[in-house]
C-alpha cells in the first residue's frame, strides 16, 4: 500500500507507469533472439574468429538453454522476494555478457591460427549469460504485471508486456541494420547498454502495484483473495436462502461462510480454510479443479501440467533455414549475403506478428472470459489451428518471395500461444506461484526445439547437393525438398496439439460449471462471480 493507505485507482498514472515500465524491460530481455534468428552479428562472429558452424550453434544454443533453463530458478525467488533481485541480476548478467563477447570479438586471434578452447569455452559462458539475464528481466515484468492488474483484463496486459518480448528481434535487428551496417564491435556495444540499462529504469519502477478495495483481484471464486476494505466502509452480509446449501460438497464437509459485499463496493469473501481451499491436501487440490494453489510436486502431479507442457514441447519453427532453402532453390548465382538478407526479412515479419499475436490474444482471452463467459482455454485450439494453417501453407509454398504469409502466419501463432499460456497457467495453478510454475513450463521447448531442430538439420544434410560456388557450401539447393518432411512432422505434432488443447479446453469448462453451480447454492451474483466491481455489466 502507498502512504496513504489508499491503494492506486485501476487507471492511474502509477499503474500505468509500472505497466510501460515492464514493457520496457520486455523489451530489453528478447535480445537473445537477435542471435539466434536474426543473425545479426553471428556471420561477422564467426568470421573474425575464426568458428566453425557447430561451434557457432553451440554458442547460440548457450543463450537459449540460459533463457530457458533459468526459469525454474528465478520464479521462485521473484515469487517470494519481489523483482528487484531479478532486475538486478539482469542487469549484471546481460551487461557482462555482451561486453565479455565483444571484448573477444576486438580482440580477435591476434598471431593464433584459432580460437583457443579456453576462450572458446569464455565465449559460450557469455552467451549463456545473456539468456539467464533475459529471462530473468522477463520474468520480473510478467509476474508484476499479473499481480498489478485484475483477472477480468490481465490477460490484455500480461500479452502486452509480453509483446515486448516479442517485438526484441526486430528492435535490435533494425538497429543493427540502420545504425551499425558492418559495425559489429559498436552494435555489441550498444547491445550491452541498450538491455542492461533498462533494468535500472525497471528497479526503481517495476513493482506490484497494490488492487484499490473496490476491484476484485482473481475472479474465479474458488483462488479470491479477500481485499481489505476501508475502515469507513460499511458492510453488508448476503445470506444464502433457506434452500441454498452453505456447505461445499468436500471430503472436509465443513461450514463454508457466505460472502460479505462492503459500501464501497468491495467483496469480502470468509478466510476460512474450507472456502479459500488453503489447508487441502495436494490430492484434494487436484482433484477438485482448477483456480487452487498448486506448485512443486502438487504441480507434476497435475494432469492439466501435463498436458499444458506437452503442447508446449510441438510448436517450433525453422522459417530462417526455410527461406534459405528457398533462395538457394533454382538460383546458379546464389550469394550468402542476399540469403541472409531474405532470412533476416522473413525474420521480421515473423516478431512483429509475433508481437502483433500476443496483444490479440490478450484481448480474445479477456473478451471470452469476461463477455462470452467462457474459460480462456478456449483459445487454445484457435492458436492450434492457426499452427496448422502455417504448416500447410508452407508445405505448398515454392516461391521466397511469398514466404512472408507463411512467416508471418507462423509469428502469429507464435505470439498467440506464448502470449495466452501464462494467464491460463494463473487461473489453472494460481497467482502465489506463478513466475515458479511459469518458469518449469518454460523449459518443455527446449526439449522439443532440439528434437525437431534434429530432425530439420537431418532433412537438410539429406538433400544436400554438391555446391554451385565456394559461398554455397554445405547448402541445400533443392528447395522445398530440402525441409518438406520435416515439415510433415511438425504437422502431425500440432494435429496432437490441437487434440490436447480440445481436451484441456473441455476438462476447463466441466469445471467451469462445477464451481458454477457451486456459486448458485451460495446465492452469489454473478458480477462477484466474474470479478468485476460493483454495478459493472457482465
Amino acid at each position: 500500500m502507498h502512504g496513504s493507505g489508499v491503494a492506486p485507482g485501476l487507471f492511474s498514472l502509477t499503474r500505468f507507469t509500472t505497466l510501460s515500465s515492464s514493457i520496457l524491460v520486455s523489451l530489453s530481455s528478447g535480445s537473445n533472439y537477435v542471435r539466434h534468428f536474426v543473425l545479426a552479428y553471428l556471420p561477422q562472429l564467426g568470421s573474425r574468429l575464426h568458428l566453425s558452424h557447430t561451434q557457432l550453434n553451440v554458442f547460440a544454443v548457450a543463450g537459449n538453454v540460459g533463457m530457458y533453463t533459468s526459469g525454474p530458478f528465478w520464479g521462485p525467488v521473484v515469487d517470494a522476494r519481489g523483482p528487484r533481485p531479478l532486475l538486478v541480476a539482469a542487469f549484471i548478467l546481460l551487461l557482462s555478457g555482451y561486453s565479455g563477447i565483444r571484448g573477444l570479438f576486438d580482440a580477435g586471434l591476434g598471431n593464433a591460427a584459432e580460437l583457443s578452447q579456453l576462450r572458446l569455452v569464455i565465449l559460450i559462458m557469455c552467451s549463456f549469460l545473456t539468456g539467464v539475464g533475459g529471462n530473468a528481466g522477463m520474468s520480473s515484468a510478467v509476474n508484476v504485471t499479473a499481480k498489478s492488474f485484475p483477472d477480468y483484463f490481465r490477460a490484455i496486459v500480461v500479452g502486452l508486456v509480453m509483446s515486448g518480448f516479442g517485438l526484441s528481434a526486430f528492435f535490435f535487428s533494425s538497429i543493427s541494420h540502420v545504425l551499425f551496417p558492418g559495425n559489429t564491435s559498436d552494435f555489441l556495444f550498444v547491445l550491452g547498454l541498450g538491455t542492461a540499462l533498462p533494468m535500472v529504469l525497471g528497479f526503481f519502477f517495476v513493482r506490484p502495484v497494490p488492487l484499490p478495495s473496490k476491484a476484485i483481484g482473481s475472479g474465479p471464486l474458488d483462488n479470491y483473495q479477500p481485499l481489505s476494505a476501508p475502515t469507513d466502509s460499511v458492510v453488508y452480509p448476503v445470506h444464502a436462502s433457506s434452500s441454498t446449501p452453505l456447505l461445499f460438497e468436500s471430503e472436509e464437509d465443513e461450514e463454508v461462510e457466505p460472502p460479505t459485499i462492503h459500501l464501497s463496493g468491495s467483496v469480502e469473501l470468509s478466510t476460512s480454510p474450507s472456502f479459500q481451499n488453503r489447508n487441502r491436501t495436494p490430492s484434494e487440490k487436484i482433484v477438485e479443479g482448477r483456480g487452487v494453489e498448486l506448485h512443486r510436486w502438487t504441480l507434476w502431479k497435475s494432469i492439466d501440467f501435463w498436458i499444458m507442457c506437452s503442447i508446449h514441447i510441438l510448436y517450433i519453427n525453422n522459417v530462417g533455414s526455410i527461406a534459405q532453402a528457398l533462395f538457394a532453390h533454382g538460383n546458379s548465382a546464389y550469394d550468402e549475403a542476399d540469403s541472409s538478407a531474405w532470412q533476416a526479412a522473413q525474420v521480421s515479419v515473423l516478431s512483429l506478428a509475433n508481437c502483433f499475436g500476443r496483444i490479440l490474444i490478450g484481448i480474445a482471452a479477456d473478451t471470452a472470459k469476461s463477455r462470452i463467459r467462457v474459460p480462456r482455454s478456449f483459445c487454445m485450439p484457435v492458436v492450434s489451428a492457426l499452427f496448422i494453417l502455417a504448416l500447410l501453407l508452407l508445405i505448398v509454398m515454392d516461391d521466397v518471395r511469398h514466404l512472408w504469409a507463411a512467416s508471418g502466419l507462423i509469428g502469429l501463432a507464435y505470439g498467440c500461444w506464448f502470449g495466452l499460456l501464462p494467464t491460463v497457467s494463473i487461473e489453472w495453478f494460481g497467482l502465489a506461484h506463478f513466475s515458479e510454475n511459469w518458469g518449469i513450463i518454460s523449459v518443455f521447448p527446449v526439449v522439443g526445439g532440439n528434437l525437431f531442430s534434429l530432425a530439420f538439420g537431418h532433412n537438410l544434410d539429406a538433400h544436400e547437393l554438391p555446391a554451385l560456388q565456394p559461398a554455397s557450401a554445405h547448402q541445400c539447393m533443392a528447395g522445398r525438398e530440402c525441409y518438406v518432411r520435416s515439415l510433415y512432422l511438425n504437422l502431425g505434432a500440432c494435429m496432437v496439439a490441437l487434440g490436447l488443447s480440445v481436451w484441456a479446453g473441455r476438462r476447463d469448462w466441466s469445471d467451469w460449471q462445477r464451481r458454477q453451480q457451486h456459486r448458485e447454492r451460495m446465492n452469489v451474483p454473478e458480477w462477484v462471480a466474474a470479478g468485476k466491481p460493483l454495478g459493472q455489466k457482465i
